[in-house]
């Protein structure tokens, strides 16, 4: 029996962008009350070089490759919803503003958890207590993070855009006609959400940076970087398994923490938004009529 199908995708400027096995497509609420639509294919590049679908690295590239659509995607929709001619970012724009987010996490979840437990270590007692504390403090930051931008008013409504990708794509799960009336049901909160990606990895790091032992402040905050691609790879498996086997309770349970942080970053979506979410998902499906919905490979292509 071949693997399914799970489809993702993110939320963007007024609009979602769905990712499918062939291809990407971005749709986006235009000021006039259009909806425009664009497509692109799909990088060939797990094609090319095998070696990127072995577990663990695979991971490490869905994440990669997530971040560059995801930025790209996002400046696509900016255009698009303004109705301004679309001016595509160079590599090297791309690659600054990858590099610029990369340092801005580890500074936030990296740099500020670890020289905070370093220099209260002697009090704190053991390496497995320091870094549960250091992991409590890396959580901390998240949701404050999460809470603070959920209230700016744009913010706001990409938020309403992610709860519409989850509906939709909980609609397409459950063999159900693609539209508003039967997408409107169902939750704005998905197993296999990028939100959940990260408090998994957040939490696999207390595990993991506990292992790293004791030293130097340096020591410390290079030793957690350079095991960065370890617990992503990690964690990406954590959730393929789990959402491969969320009709069981136990997987249900262990999802749980990260079903209920969405509540932060989803928002219940008004009929428009589901309608462009809808038409993204659409554009994505495969269109042969003998392919049923979830069949041959997963793809995790999901959005914070």
């Amino acid at each position: 029996m071949s693997e399914k199908i799970q489809y993702g995708g993110m939320a963007v400027i007024e609009g979602v962008m769905m990712r499918g096995p062939e291809k990407i497509a971005v749709a986006v609420r235009k000021t006039d009350g259009t909806i425009e639509l664009e497509e692109e294919a799909v990088s060939d590049l797990p094609q090319r070089y095998p070696f990127l679908k072995w577990p663990l690295l695979r991971g490490v590239y869905a994440l990669i490759d997530s971040m560059v659509v995801g930025i790209r995607t996002l400046n696509k929709s900016a255009n698009m919803s303004l109705g301004e001619e679309e001016e595509d970012l160079s590599s090297w724009e791309m690659l600054i503003t990858g590099l610029l987010a990369f340092v801005l996490a580890v500074v936030l979840f990296v740099v500020l958890p670890t020289a905070a437990v370093h220099f209260a270590s002697q009090y704190l007692g053991g390496v497995f207590t320091q870094n549960l504390i250091e992991g409590i403090i890396r959580i901390a930051i998240f949701l404050v993070y999460v809470w603070a931008i959920g209230h700016m008013k744009d913010i706001d409504r990409v938020f309403m855009y992610h709860g519409a990708e989850h509906k939709s794509i909980f609609t397409y799960e459950a063999g159900e006609e693609l539209n508003i009336e039967n997408t409107r049901k169902y939750t704005t909160m998905h197993p296999r959400c990028g939100t959940s990606f990260i408090l998994i990895v957040l939490i696999l790091s207390i595990m993991v940076f506990a292992m790293l032992g004791e030293g130097s402040l340096l020591y410390r905050i290079w030793s957690r970087i350079l095991v960065l691609p370890i617990i992503a790879g990690l964690g990406y498996e954590f959730l393929k398994f789990n959402g491969k086997h969320y009709n069981n309770r136990w997987a249900r349970i262990l999802m749980a923490p990260g079903l209920y942080l969405q509540k932060l970053t989803t928002r219940e979506p008004d009929d428009e938004q589901i309608e462009v979410a809808l038409t993204a998902l659409r554009a994505v499906i495969p269109a042969e009529k003998n392919l049923e919905p979830n069949q041959p490979q997963a793809y995790y292509a999901e959005e914070v």
